[in-house]
């Protein structure tokens, strides 16, 4: 069973222990088309549910990143500086954003789980 959850706003999150780690998914790397740029937060910030947390700029708009849960920025993809097109290339693995300690694991509950987020990709059509 996939650990992986899922917002409406297409962010995906993977817990590990009390850090989770976020990006966008597949679907959402799509509908952006070539990623070209990558705005991340320092470490240290602290996010809130569903506030940006990161920008996402592509060859067709800017779209904010929005927090699935609330927490405290541990770790940023510096790497997407430099490679913003593994958010293309790799959506769900080397094209993560960001990992935030958890400050409420309660707050996970709202999220769908991998079927429920594939249902509503397919009801979108």
């Amino acid at each position: 069973m996939s650990t992986l959850r899922y917002t409406e706003e297409h962010e995906w999150i993977r817990l590990e222990g009390d850090t989770a780690t976020i990006g966008i998914s597949a679907y959402a790397q799509e509908q952006l088309g070539d990623v070209v740029f990558v705005d991340l937060p320092q470490p240290g910030k602290k996010v809130e549910k569903g506030k940006e947390v990161a920008v996402v700029e592509s060859v067709k708009a800017a779209s904010e990143v929005y927090a699935p849960v609330s927490g405290e920025v541990v770790a940023v993809n510096s790497d997407l500086a430099t490679e913003p097109a593994r958010v293309n290339s790799d959506p769900m693995g080397n094209g993560w954003f960001v990992k935030l300690k958890l400050s409420n694991k309660a707050e996970l509950d709202g999220l769908m789980d991998q079927a429920a987020y594939d249902a509503y990709v397919k009801g979108l059509h």
